[in-house]
């Protein structure tokens, strides 16, 4: 069963990686995760400051930290999304 997870990633300078970095680094994890096969999904990640917040589908978390290694990026903290709110929530 998938399960949906956040990353978060301490990389400093995040913000003021340019844009072709930004798809270097893409690109490199595209391709660890085609090679992972179907069980790891990236979905959208946010720059913030020196973090990077990720947010993905997997069948584990061992996977996330797998594609990590294989990127050579940090995942620093790995939380399971228990629930998502929206303003729809409220009402």
């Amino acid at each position: 069963m998938m399960q949906k997870f956040v990353i978060e990633r301490d990389i400093h300078g995040a913000s003021k990686l340019t844009d072709g970095e930004l798809r270097d680094v893409s690109r490199k994890s595209a391709e660890a995760l085609a090679a992972m096969g179907p069980n790891i999904q990236w979905l959208e990640s946010f720059v913030a400051g020196d973090k990077v917040y990720c947010i993905y589908v997997a069948q584990n978390e061992e996977l996330i930290r797998e594609h990590a290694r294989r990127v050579g990026l940090p995942a620093n903290h790995i939380a399971p999304v228990h629930r998502v709110l929206d303003p729809s929530s409220a009402g």
